[in-house]
């Protein structure tokens, strides 16, 4: 860009240099004093604060585990919510809640008794929907925005499951509907991979994933079945997921899950 030249007296260059210095957006050169100034836009970052980490751990109340005592419990949306934060290097104090014994604070907070509940700016927020999108609002490094586009693949995937956790007939097809919406993602994946949104973790990823240990897990148990092993991408995918330092910190002991699933079966 080119400079732009202008003479003027001492007393105007000083009171244009003052000027500008309260305009960050430009730079004054001093270089020529013989009755010349420059002055040029000068570039700028400006980095948001949404993006500043928190200063207090955020609070966050989540299902506490029914088998031991400080231990997380299992509710996949709020190890959704968990996944996030760890997977955004949030710092946050999970708060444990016994909810078959919900205790009067939390029905303060949360009067349906559901879980998560998060803090934003001293107001108590439910939802894992809304808690993930405001946490990429408030915090968007590092993303985790799935385009809506793919927002859905896979989605599918829980409801079948639990139709086929609970059913007892064999043959009333829930079995196969559940292997249809697997062989979909497995071949999505496939295409598409090695996550939902291709080569880095998204949004969909972090719902997804605590439902597929929760279908693994209660299948498992109470049907003795396994998805089956000629889904490979879908395989490597659930290994992918799993093995995560932040799925690893946040998940359900197995007999919670199992322990969880128990009154849907049984009932």
């Amino acid at each position: 860009m080119s400079t732009v030249r202008i003479q003027v007296s001492a007393c105007a260059l000083s009171a244009t240099v003052n000027h500008l210095r309260y305009r960050p957006n430009y730079v004054v050169s001093t270089s020529h004093f013989n009755n010349h100034f420059s002055f040029k836009p000068l570039r700028v970052s400006i980095v948001s604060m949404s993006s500043v980490p928190p200063s207090e751990p955020l609070e966050v109340v989540v299902k506490a585990s029914i088998t031991t005592p400080n231990k997380i419990g299992d509710c996949p949306f709020s190890q959704r919510v968990l996944l996030t934060l760890e997977e955004k290097h949030l710092p946050y104090d999970p708060k444990l809640v016994n909810l078959a014994n919900k205790p009067e604070w939390f029905l303060e907070i949360s009067p349906e008794g559901k879980v998560p509940v998060i803090k934003f700016d001293g107001k108590w927020v439910p939802d894992s929907d809304v808690i993930t999108q405001t946490l990429e609002e408030k915090y968007p490094s590092p993303p985790l925005i799935t385009p809506p586009e793919k927002a859905t693949i896979g989605s599918k995937i829980f409801s079948t499951f639990i139709g086929f956790l609970k059913s007892k007939d064999s043959n009333d097809g829930t079995e196969q509907a559940l292997l249809n919406e697997l062989s979909s993602f497995n071949d999505y994946i496939k295409e598409n991979g090695p996550f939902i949104n291709g080569k880095d973790i998204s949004a969909a990823d972090l719902s997804l994933g605590p439902k597929l240990y929760h279908l693994e897990i209660a299948l498992g148990h109470y049907k003795k079945w396994t998805i089956p092993d000629s889904l490979t991408f879908l395989k490597s995918y659930i290994k992918d997921i799993f093995s995560r330092e932040s799925f690893i910190n946040t998940r359900a002991q197995p007999q919670d899950v199992i322990e969880g699933w128990r009154p849907k079966v049984e009932g």
